[in-house]
């Protein structure tokens, strides 16, 4: 089975949720697009008692996406706090005193609207997606929710159940498996020390009272960003922010230094399990979204993955869905991936291909090609406000500024074959690889040569 390894390694199960039902809430209906280059002049950025807003305004949309997004994510949580932070988030979501869940349920329901929360690496995520006509009602939902949760016990124990459930079972398959082996042989060394989710040791100790503390620490506006896409007045806005969050505390929240994951040499790991084919996934370093690599990265691995799908798959099928990746994480990586009976060829040939792209310059042609692909991509992904909201927010805080958001496509468009061989040489190399599945099957030798 296929699986995202990039995907999976950055976004928890729940924040994957988040952002699928942030993203994908009312995908229709939305107003004619406008050129890249002019998008830049709908955004407007203000800040609230401390509270930077970035707010873009889309003509005749009939929904609007905001997003609370807290700065910091699993990277300010130390260890024995593993998931606090998501889990209060989540809760919180479930009501306030004057919106206890069913009053809520029932409101938000009788709109076609969402509320979610959610936790990732680098931030944290409330969402509010809400039709047009009833924003006004839901952003007084919105706010209430997120400054002043009931914290009810019930809503405690019944998001404390749905937790650990996911945590229970997220060994059951393998590529989950093969995941928590990724986490825990590269991330959680480093300051990245946690999974988001949690553990089912400390999801099961927090109590209604550790949940109201934290939350109380994330409420200061040094920490927040708000980002609101949809066709409303900038005025309103601006007006509607700073009566819900004028009278927070600024705070002094400093984010940590970025997280440094090693990568000074080759290595594998293997977990046994008796399965039919292994799994392996293949971890290296990557420029963050801020980086003046990232886009000539982003060709190198866009490249990449056609070569081993051509090579794998279609050549000598070996695997169903090999694939190769990069992520969006401050501390970011690159990957490959695939399940296969010969794992030690499949891993021989992708490695192959890598060491190709360091050696010789790709046709321009195939460049020209990917930035077809990623403008093609840009234009479907702006078609709903989340993701609009969203592509502004990881700019803003992990990408060098919310305007480069725009200059994304255009970067691609300018990398030169040079480019991408040396990012290649900088980056794919010092492969750390994990798998999951027979140990007598893997040939070590082949999977550290680099």
């Amino acid at each position: 089975m296929h699986r995202n390894s990039i995907s999976r390694f950055q976004f928890s199960t729940a924040w994957a949720g988040v952002l699928v039902l942030f993203l994908a809430s009312f995908a229709a209906a939305q107003p004619a697009r406008v050129a890249i280059s002019d998008q830049q002049s709908l955004v407007t950025e203000f800040e609230v008692n401390g509270l930077k807003v970035l707010f873009k305004r889309r003509p005749g949309s009939m929904t609007v996406a905001a997003g609370l997004f807290f700065r910091g994510g699993t990277r300010v949580l130390p260890k024995d706090s593993a998931g606090l932070e998501s889990f209060t988030l989540t809760v919180a979501a479930e009501g306030s005193r004057k919106y206890p869940r069913a009053v809520l349920r029932r409101d938000l329901a009788g709109t076609g609207s969402t509320i979610s929360a959610g936790s990732n690496y680098d931030y944290s995520l409330m969402a509010l997606a809400s039709t047009r006509e009833h924003f006004e009602r839901n952003w007084d939902i919105f706010t209430d929710i997120a400054l002043n949760p009931a914290f009810d016990p019930r809503d405690v124990d019944l998001t404390r159940s749905k937790i650990l459930s996911g945590l229970q079972g997220r060994d059951d398959d393998p590529d989950s498996q093969l995941q928590g082996l990724t986490d825990r042989t590269i991330l959680f060394p480093s300051a990245y020390g946690s999974d988001p989710n949690g553990t089912i040791e400390s999801i099961s100790r927090y109590k209604a009272e550790d949940l109201r503390a934290y939350h109380a620490k994330l409420m200061e506006t040094s920490r927040m960003l708000l980002v609101i896409v949809g066709d409303l007045e900038p005025n309103s806005v601006r007006s509607a922010v700073s009566a819900s969050f004028g009278k927070l505390p600024k705070g002094n929240f400093q984010l940590p230094p970025v997280p440094k994951l090693d990568f000074e040499k080759p290595t594998l790991d293997i977990q046994r399990r008796d399965l039919p084919t292994n799994y392996v996934n293949g971890l290296y370093a990557a420029p963050s979204p801020s980086d003046p690599d990232f886009a000539a990265m982003r060709v190198a691995t866009n490249l990449l993955r056609e070569r081993v799908f051509e090579e794998v798959r279609v050549k000598r099928n070996l695997s169903y869905a090999p694939n190769a990746d990069m992520g969006s994480l401050a501390a970011n990586t690159g990957s490959i991936y695939v399940t296969a009976v010969d794992a030690n060829q499949a891993v021989s040939l992708m490695l192959d291909e890598i060491e190709d792209l360091k050696t010789t310059l790709v046709d321009p042609r195939e460049i020209s090609a990917v930035g077809g692909h990623f403008l093609t991509t840009f234009l479907i992904g702006q078609e709903t406000n989340g993701a609009q909201a969203r592509d502004l927010a990881i700019y803003e805080l992990i990408g060098g500024g919310w305007r480069n958001s725009f200059n994304f496509v255009e970067s691609v468009q300018r990398v030169t074959p040079v480019q991408v061989r040396d990012a290649a040489r900088k980056y794919m190399r010092n492969i750390r690889f994990v798998v999951v599945g027979d140990p007598q099957k893997i040939d070590r030798a082949k999977f550290i040569r680099q």
